[in-house]
């Protein structure tokens, strides 16, 4: 089949859509990747799959939705396709209207979006995306996303089933494991709700770790500023984004990976992060919030420290526990080997390609 995935990000740093398009391409599908240009979007590297990138006047707010909807439509609409894969709400509204007799719709969902931190607090556009969810997603042929968690409540928000596939990494991605003594990672966006500035918090009870911040984002400026004020700019390292080849040389270098996410956003308290199961893949022990994802992982698996409250005393006192126990450490480290050899794109691939082969194409 030809099949064309729509995302509203640069395509440089998003690992769940290239393991995707790449498995899809593997298994004797011509996929192609549409993304968005930004002023500092990197060149893109060679991949097995196309990919494309629109450029937009507009990159925040109302306007870029609009814009961006507006261009993936105006791009695709002439392309011969079987299947269009929309990824996120806010490129559903453009894979609707590329959804021609013939062809298949396909909803991609990494996050319950109307209930993100960035858009649950405002009642008004938090409505206008439910209500856009609610017409749209019923409309699509298959729909999956990153957990069971949030299955369950993506069924029950938009009535219709969900699959689940995981953004897992691949066996073997991370090797040579140097566990670098007393340093704690964070990798991933730096935006609202990730509980970055606790995590800064702690390092003020922490003397003896430093914390490696990988990865960019709008809360960057502010956490810098956060840091410096609190007279800890030595041991909190911003280390910026990194493309998705190099992320494994911080990861295999840290001593601890950390998770950290508020829970009145209903989409972070269901989420399945990338970054908790790469720490497993890296045999990496992290701490994670007691949410339901994380926990179901750690009932299975024993396989993370779980943060029952999200403040910086709460997150330091954890820390010195797993510091001052290395017996306990070990074992998490184990643990993690052990559900590693589960938790692989190897098994999650199979769940995504027998979605698609049960799509039937005129």
């Amino acid at each position: 089949m030809r099949i064309v995935c729509l995302v509203t990000n640069d395509l440089s740093h998003d690992q769940r859509m290239d393991r995707i398009c790449s498995s899809l391409q593997a298994a004797g599908h011509a996929v192609t990747l549409v993304g968005r240009w930004l002023p500092e979007s990197p060149p893109l590297p060679e991949k097995t799959y196309r990919q494309h990138r629109v450029r937009c006047r507009y990159n925040v707010g109302k306007r870029f939705y609009g814009e961006i909807n507006w261009r993936l439509w105006r791009t695709v609409r002439n392309w011969d396709y079987d299947v269009i894969c929309a990824v996120d709400l806010d490129s559903l509204l453009a894979g609707t209207l590329l959804h021609r007799p013939g062809t298949k719709l396909v909803y991609d969902a990494h996050e319950w979006f109307s209930e993100t931190p960035e858009v649950a607090p405002r009642p008004l556009i938090r409505g206008t995306w439910r209500g856009l969810g609610r017409a749209l997603v019923p409309r699509t042929d298959a729909r999956y996303t990153v957990g069971p968690e949030l299955a369950k409540m993506l069924e029950t928000d938009y009535g219709v089933a969900f699959d689940t596939v995981r953004n897992v990494p691949r066996r073997g991605q991370y090797l040579n494991k140097e566990n670098t003594g007393g340093v704690i990672l964070y990798q991933g966006m730096l935006n609202p709700g990730r509980g970055l500035e606790v995590a800064i918090g702690a390092m003020q009870f922490l003397p003896d770790h430093a914390l490696w911040i990988v990865g960019s984002g709008p809360e960057r400026a502010r956490l810098e500023e956060l840091a410096a004020g609190m007279g800890i700019v030595d041991r909190v390292r911003f280390v910026g984004f990194q493309p998705p080849e190099k992320l494994p040389e911080f990861t295999l270098q840290a001593w601890l990976g950390i998770n950290l996410l508020r829970a009145d956003s209903q989409s972070y308290y269901y989420s399945l992060a990338n970054k908790s199961l790469d720490y497993i893949q890296a045999h990496l022990p992290s701490i994670q919030m007691d949410y339901p994802e994380y926990r179901a992982l750690h009932d299975r698996y024993q396989c993370f420290s779980l943060l029952p409250e999200l403040s910086a005393p709460a997150l330091a006192a954890q820390i010195r526990a797993l510091a001052e126990n290395p017996e306990a450490y070990r074992q998490l480290q184990t643990n993690c080997r052990l559900a590693a050899e589960e938790l692989c794109w190897e098994r999650e691939e199979a769940k995504l390609l027998a979605i698609y082969a049960g799509l039937t194409v005129d």
